[in-house]
């Protein structure tokens, strides 16, 4: 349920954003985005084919429009922004493809998308997509060595842009700190940085400190704060989620600019914090957790360093949300469109649904967030006109949450869905088939009210 506009703009045509927000709630509803299921028949298929070809119809306006309603849930908020690039990969399905350069291994087509998206730092909940660049590589021989180029040319300035765009829409957030892994570990990201804005980064490199040391060896003298339980998330190579003990140190440092940079304005020395986490009797074969974390943030003790670990682990809420979109959900690979502009477009269209989706599931345990995160004020008399039709006249079957609650709103899409209030908790299936239910019920409501006018 986006704004008047719709879901993902208004594209100068009440038509196209009309079939923008139908577009979305059909990509909640299937959890896929392949053309064919989303259209449902021959004539569904060509309207979106339309409006992904209309060049009215803008990747810079979608991104626009959900960063807006992401930026007012967030405003009051301690906000952590999250920043991680995946890759859209189309091995073995490349025939036809247009406008695609080579992919991460140099040779299938594809493209990348680099999102930052808004978490609530308190409740760890998915507010919403601040920000998304996307690009597609090209073959040409560059004579230019890497070094030799300025940072301005380089794709590593999507970290720098990403903090950028967290400063600029998060005004009214009650803070902002911008997580990123180890690939944002550049110099000139902390120089740089907002500031708004705070940072708090996986180190890679083994950084010149002032006075002559490395930065990787400079834990070692530094005492032992505590230890903590950290969740390791499973990974793509098959390795299994664990809980693993760490220990804790925290402790100040001054980093040097490094000697090939290509950052001219730079200062040469920059202070920050480093907290080392490292597994104690980890299961070895090189999976012990090792994290080195460089923030601009202070800390003064162990429960300082356990928060800052806490808000980097956040960064996996981003790799759900690939996962949603890619082999494991949506699965954006297997989509017959063909041209990269259009590719784009359903790529964000994809992000879209995929946050609302995992809104709604963060939701169902109870969130006291309001519900307009999620649709517009203007929506609400629909839900609470629907609210008492699903509930039973058992407790277990009335709706727990607070009256205009996310948590309240979740509710009524889940039993929507089929939920049965007996059973788990309603998944993302569960919680896409109910948004369909919903928004059609709101939509039928709203023009009877417009009748009875």
């Amino acid at each position: 349920m986006g704004s008047r506009e719709g879901a993902l703009g208004g594209f100068g045509d009440v038509r196209r954003a009309a079939v923008g927000t139908r577009l979305v709630e059909r990509v909640m509803e299937t959890g896929s985005l392949v053309i064919r299921k989303l259209g449902c028949n021959r004539a569904g298929e060509i309207a979106i084919h339309r409006f992904l070809s209309a060049p009215s119809v803008t990747c810079g306006e979608m991104v626009a429009t959900l960063a807006a309603r992401t930026a007012a849930a967030c405003t009051g908020r301690r906000i952590v922004a999250a920043q991680d690039t995946t890759e859209i990969n189309f091995a073995g399905r490349e025939e036809r493809r247009r406008g695609l350069g080579p992919a991460g291994d140099g040779v299938s087509a594809g493209f990348f998308l680099h999102p930052v998206i808004a978490i609530d730092s308190d409740t760890e909940a998915v507010l919403g997509l601040l920000d998304a660049r996307i690009w597609t590589r090209t073959d040409e021989f560059v004579a230019v060595p890497a070094r030799a180029r300025a940072l301005e040319d380089k794709e590593s300035m999507r970290w720098l842009d990403g903090a950028v765009q967290a400063g600029t829409h998060l005004a009214q957030a009650a803070s902002v700190v911008v997580v990123a892994d180890r690939e944002s570990d550049i110099y000139a990201g902390f120089a740089r940085r907002p500031a708004s804005v705070d940072l708090i980064v996986r180190a890679a490199q083994d950084r010149a400190l002032h006075g002559g040391a490395r930065l990787f060896a400079a834990a070692a003298g530094w005492p032992e704060l505590a230890r903590t339980e950290v969740c390791v998330a499973p990974s793509r190579t098959g390795v299994r989620g664990r809980v693993a003990t760490v220990a804790l140190r925290a402790g100040p440092v001054v980093i040097c600019r490094p000697r090939h940079g290509r950052d001219p304005g730079a200062p040469p020395q920059l202070k920050l914090t480093m907290i080392e986490a490292r597994e104690v009797d980890g299961p070895g074969d090189g999976q012990t957790l090792l994290w080195r974390l460089l923030t601009t943030l202070d800390v003064a003790d162990a429960a300082g360093a356990a928060d800052i670990v806490r808000l980097y682990r956040l960064r996996w809420r981003m790799e759900e949300i690939f996962r949603s979109l890619k082999v494991d959900g949506m699965r954006l690979e297997d989509t017959q469109v063909q041209d990269a502009g259009r590719l784009f477009k359903l790529a964000l269209v994809g992000l879209a649904a995929a946050t609302r989706t995992m809104q709604l599931v963060d939701a169902r345990d109870g969130s006291p967030r309001p519900a307009t995160d999620v649709i517009d004020a203007s929506v609400l008399p629909a839900a609470e006109a629907i609210a008492p039709t699903l509930e039973g006249r058992t407790a277990r079957q009335q709706n727990p949450h607070l009256l205009h609650s996310l948590a309240w709103l979740s509710w009524i899409i889940a039993r929507l869905g089929g939920w049965n209030c007996y059973y788990k908790p309603p998944g993302p299936k569960t919680m896409r088939a109910g948004w369909v239910q919903f928004a059609a019920m709101a939509a039928g409501f709203a023009l009877a009210a417009q009748s009875n006018v």
